[in-house]
């Protein structure tokens, strides 16, 4: 028995004769208007339009897809080789631009180095230079605010920054900064550098006047002393106070000093010079033996006698005063005579240890002992009219080896010598 299938709507075979089929049909299909029929051993199997067309992408998919895996397992090699070549060429490239970014940072690290041990050296010579500075202004005797000490900068301000390398990117961080801040720290050291230059010269002009200071007024006192006949080595022995030590002489300045060290040499030898003059001046009658202006009644020298009313020879001078008022020596010395003198009256006799002596007579009141030590502007006694006077004044007198001068030269001398 056998059956024959159409598609389906077709009704103008249905009347038709049937057709005789064979033992062994071939497996065949027809595409009708809903869809596909497939014959096979004679038997029929209608497909739909999309199951057909499902049925044939799929097919084709996995026909891809076998194509592309064979291709992938075929030249997977030559992929991979690729691929790893790649990698190696960006890896080298990356080696390479981290290793110049090394030699970059070590050209600047060396840079910073020697930025830094120039910049210790300027501040090492500059601290050298404040304290030779220093030591001149405490020669000097200045002041020295005017000099700023430079901030001694501690080791490692300049270090160079630290490299970062443990991430992704190689950084040097703070390079500019640092940069930035070594310049900073130059320019100050540039200033500092100019101030003290600007305080050497304010000492080497300080220096120069103290020595034309000292030299001028040695000067002037060698010449007020010249008109007096007074030679000072001549009286080195003056007592001037209580001094002594053990001897330790003065070096003058080796061959490798420099200018200002030879000049302050020469010019503390003119001090000491100067100041032990100032000291013999003390023991030289140069004061006024009275208070305020001198007002002298008789003056040294020839005159005629207030109680013989005949020529005399005056050995002092005679200075106006109210009975009271102090009676000052006039230099350093040592009382040798307080007492009652005849015609002086109460008189003090002071010995200044130099060949030179002064007297005081006519006091009301003696205030001094005989070895009694007195120093120039001390008080000795009140001016009064004892002894052969004939009203309250001093008679002052000046003598050298015993012999009566006129103090009148001492006195001017003091009036120039005031200054010193």
């Amino acid at each position: 028995m056998s059956h024959s299938y159409y598609p389906a709507g077709d009704l103008s075979h249905q009347h038709a004769p049937p057709r005789p089929h064979p033992a062994a049909a071939p497996r065949h299909g027809h595409r009708g208007q809903n869809g596909y029929t497939l014959t096979h051993a004679g038997r029929q199997v209608r497909i739909g339009p999309v199951a057909f067309w499902i049925t044939v992408g799929t097919l084709i998919v996995m026909a891809v897809w076998s194509i592309a895996t064979g291709t992938y397992f075929a030249f997977k090699e030559n992929v991979l080789t690729r691929l790893i070549g790649r990698q190696a060429e960006m890896q080298f490239a990356y080696e390479d631009r981290i290793a110049e970014l090394r030699a970059q940072v070590d050209r600047v690290t060396s840079h910073q180095l020697l930025d830094q041990e120039k910049f210790e050296n300027k501040l090492e010579a500059l601290l050298q230079r404040q304290g030779v500075l220093e030591q001149r202004s405490a020669a000097l005797g200045g002041d020295l605010s005017a000099i700023k000490r430079v901030p001694k900068t501690p080791r490692g301000t300049m270090k160079p920054s630290p490299i970062n390398d443990s991430g992704p990117f190689f950084t040097v961080p703070h390079m500019r900064s640092a940069r930035n801040e070594s310049g900073s720290l130059t320019g100050r050291l540039e200033r500092v550098a100019l101030s003290l230059d600007n305080v050497e010269q304010r000492q080497d002009a300080a220096l120069n006047s103290m020595s034309e200071q000292i030299d001028g007024k040695l000067k002037r006192l060698q010449g007020v002393l010249a008109e007096l006949h007074v030679d000072l080595g001549k009286y080195g022995n003056d007592v001037t106070g209580s001094i002594g030590g053990p001897y330790v002489p003065a070096k003058p300045p080796g061959p490798s000093a420099g200018n200002f060290e030879r000049e302050l040499y020469r010019v503390s030898l003119q001090r000491a010079r100067f100041e032990r003059a100032l000291g013999q001046l003390r023991a030289i009658p140069l004061r006024k033996p009275v208070e305020g202006e001198i007002d002298m009644s008789s003056p040294f020298g020839m005159r005629m006698d207030p109680f013989m009313r005949g020529p005399a020879i005056h050995t002092g001078v005679d200075l106006r005063g109210e009975t009271g008022e102090p009676a000052h020596v006039t230099a350093n010395g040592t009382v040798t005579t307080a007492s009652w003198q005849g015609g002086y009256g109460n008189m003090v006799e002071v010995d200044h240890h130099n060949g030179l002596s002064t007297r005081y007579g006519h006091l009301s009141k003696i205030l001094v002992k005989v070895g009694q030590h007195v120093n120039m502007g001390d008080i000795i006694g009140l001016i009064g009219s004892t002894g052969r006077s004939t009203g309250p004044h001093l008679h002052y007198e000046t003598r050298i080896n015993d012999s009566a001068v006129d103090p009148q030269k001492f006195l001017r001398a003091g009036d120039k010598l005031s200054g010193l």
